[in-house]
């Protein structure tokens, strides 16, 4: 990981482990990574409409220009990278494992920032597939961040975060066929 918020909210994720399980959600304690907050974000693990962020940090939201919070995490991401994307949290809550993401981001015709993705799964009464901790962090900055949104992010790599964990396959069907129906009709950006 390139970037210090994505290094503290792994550490943090890690210090909650128990008997190498993914931490619960209710033990995250917001005080405690309050010099980050503002680049995370905990989405909904529903594939049926996009994986919604439910939390989205003041950060994240200055990169698109908007409230993301109750939008779909798919969404951010250009149509061509979302099955993909879907794939990652899928292997991620499967694997129970951390996953880092490099992309792109950019408005129309601008010049790109890189952004770095922590993905961290929680479990939830016991369950890996309910929700999922992450970071979104800008590498250098760009003089239109702050005065215009970018656009969907471009994705670049992905890599798990510790060595026993799987590479995400190739975006499949399944959880992502059923997600495709809903993104299909219009409910993506």
């Amino acid at each position: 990981m390139r970037h210090a918020v994505s290094n503290e909210i792994y550490a943090y994720w890690r210090g909650l482990k128990k008997d190498g399980c993914p931490p619960e959600r209710n033990a995250l304690e917001p005080g405690a990574i309050r010099g980050v907050l503002a680049d995370t974000f905990v989405l909904d693990f529903d594939a049926a409409r996009g994986f919604p962020l439910r939390i989205c940090g003041s950060r994240v939201n200055d990169i698109f220009m908007t409230e993301l919070r109750g939008a779909p995490f798919l969404q951010i991401w250009r149509e061509a990278d979302r099955f993909r994307i879907a794939s990652i949290l899928e292997t991620a809550a499967e694997e129970e494992a951390p996953y880092v993401l490099a992309a792109e981001a950019r408005p129309a015709g601008l010049a790109p920032v890189e952004i770095e993705v922590t993905l961290l799964p929680l479990r939830h009464q016991g369950a890996t597939r309910e929700r999922m901790l992450g970071s979104l962090t800008v590498g250098r900055g760009s003089d239109w961040l702050g005065l215009i949104g970018s656009g969907p992010a471009a994705l670049k790599a992905c890599r798990p975060l510790e060595p026993d964990a799987a590479e995400p396959p190739p975006a499949t069907l399944g959880l992502l066929g059923r997600a495709r129906a809903g993104w299909r009709e219009g409910r993506n950006v």
